[in-house]
């Protein structure tokens, strides 16, 4: 089989070999759609410090299953899956008291461990799980990120009086945008400093967009809410000083909730007065947790708006266009999802 390699920043290599055998508690995954994540751009590009070399990107992983172990009960032959990204430990704190996605010793494929990037690949068959064979695939590679805002929006406590800011309206952005609107979030306001990202947010939920480049955030946002603020504010453009930008008074009210999506290592100018003078919850969100059933589920129904979340299609066999476009970005170019043979 063919698999796509980094093996070191800014290299990479299309490697023959062997098709692997799933052990008694695996199953064997024909890929047939991965997402392009900033995560791997991040890979690529040598930013992830977690991340080693020889390593297979790719973590929004669906394919079909082609092999199952002896003690496999729940996966068939022929099913097709969405695989998880985290593999846990299952013993630790965390993951006995519910948080497995930020488990003690969490590998994270297409990170910490190799992803999904290539012909074939194993699995636990605990990390599957079957969708409607009905989700076309291009799309079903959407699982992964669509879950992500099913987990953010849910740490974020999201209920229909409430008033959402969104920094960043990239992929991430615009999902988050959608399951606000989906979990009846009164008011939408995304924020960015591209007007083709901002006109592209308002077919995923936005009711109001703001450009940082030429507006004033924070009197946009006292018209908007008529000088009260916003409920919820996530930070999903994460960069240095993104977080503080959020945290400016105008912006959330007393009271409000603050979701950083980022994992940026530089500092920032925050101080305890920015959070305990409006007592603001500051909320963490990594992954998912117990989101891709569910998901999957409101995907296969329906729920969601797919068309144009996903701007761009490439052949496995041409992945040089993925590279090609991490060190040329083509601003057109909002969310690649890679097919693999036999997929349109």
């Amino acid at each position: 089989m063919k698999s796509c390699v980094i093996t070191e920043p800014f290299k990479y290599e299309i490697r023959e070999v062997p098709i692997p055998e799933p052990k008694d508690d695996e199953v064997l995954i024909r890929m047939k759609a991965a997402g392009v994540c900033g995560s791997d751009m991040h890979i690529f590009k040598g930013e992830n410090p977690l991340s080693r070399y020889p390593l297979v990107p790719g973590h929004e992983n669906v394919g079909e299953i082609v092999k199952v172990g002896k003690d496999c009960k729940k996966i068939k032959v022929g099913d097709h899956v969405v695989v998880d990204l985290i593999i846990t430990c299952d013993n630790c704190y965390q993951c006995t008291h519910g948080r497995g996605n930020v488990c003690e010793h969490v590998l994270v494929r297409g990170s910490g461990t190799d992803g999904g990037w290539r012909e074939y690949f194993t699995a636990i068959e605990s990390d599957v799980y079957k969708i409607d064979d009905n989700i076309p695939w291009r799309d079903a590679a959407l699982i992964e990120p669509l879950a992500i805002g099913e987990h953010c929006t849910t740490r974020a406590r999201i209920a229909e009086d409430d008033v959402v800011f969104i920094l960043g309206t990239g992929t991430i952005g615009t999902i988050i945008a959608q399951a606000c609107k989906l979990k009846g979030a009164k008011t939408v306001i995304c924020c960015d400093i591209s007007d083709s990202s901002l006109e592209r947010s308002k077919l995923f939920g936005a009711d109001y967009t703001i450009n940082s480049k030429t507006e004033n955030v924070v009197e946009r946002v006292a018209e908007i809410t008529d000088g009260h603020g916003c409920t919820v504010a996530f930070d999903s453009a994460c960069f240095q000083g993104s977080l503080t930008f959020v945290l400016q008074k105008g912006i959330v009210c007393n009271a409000g909730r603050v979701v950083p999506m980022g994992f940026c290592s530089k500092p920032e100018g925050l101080c305890q007065n920015d959070i305990n003078a409006r007592e603001l919850d500051i909320i963490g969100s990594r992954m998912s947790l117990h989101q891709f059933e569910p998901t999957a589920k409101k995907m296969a129904e329906g729920k969601y708006r797919l068309e144009g979340l996903a701007t761009t299609f490439v052949k496995f066999s041409e992945i040089d266009k993925v590279f090609d476009n991490i060190l040329h970005p083509n601003p057109e170019v909002k969310k690649t999802v890679i097919l693999f043979d036999g997929v349109e």
